[in-house]
């Protein structure tokens, strides 16, 4: 059995015994031989706003790797005890100035494609209710793009969630 864990535990947070590798429910985790403790990852998860305006839909360009100058929809990671929901509404006014609320939720992506990212991703359609938009936080812009002429789309999450907004407007 191989361990999927990118843990970079290496002493057990409770005892501080060195851990080890051991089977724990089906899979290699590490694990404490003193005291028992084990370490199951966690996901990480993540939620976006995709808004939409006619034909056109709002994007950020970030200002960090990877995918540097690049873009996305505004989005960001769920904090713990965080509402998915709010966490899109609270990262898209972080990014763009403006403030939404959610209609629907669109899809739910997983696949973690950077060592930083997340597991999973909610992504909400929402509009913007109001705000002046003005990027800020890690975005160092926010635009307006036509469906037909977007950018260079950071994430592979992002390409997907244009994919299928096509789809369903076919």
């Amino acid at each position: 059995m191989t361990s999927h864990s990118h843990s970079s535990y290496k002493f057990c947070p409770l005892c501080a015994s060195e851990l080890v590798q051991k089977l724990q429910m089906s899979e290699e985790r590490p694990t404490c031989p003193n005291c028992g403790w084990v370490h199951y990852e966690d996901p990480k998860v993540a939620a976006g706003a995709l808004i939409l305006r006619g034909n056109e839909v709002l994007l950020v360009r970030r200002t960090m790797e990877p995918y540097i100058r690049q873009w996305s929809i505004p989005a960001g990671f769920v904090n713990a005890f965080e509402d998915p929901q709010a966490a899109a509404v609270r990262e898209c006014l972080e990014e763009t100035g403006l403030n939404v609320k959610i209609d629907s939720l669109f899809d739910v992506l997983y696949g973690r494609e950077h060592p930083r990212g997340a597991d999973i991703f909610l992504v909400y359609r929402a509009e913007v209710v109001s705000g002046t938009l003005a990027p800020a936080d890690d975005a160092d812009q926010a635009a307006w793009f036509p469906l037909k002429d977007l950018p260079p789309l950071a994430f592979e999450t992002t390409r997907k969630i244009f994919a299928k907004l096509a789809q369903n407007s076919l």
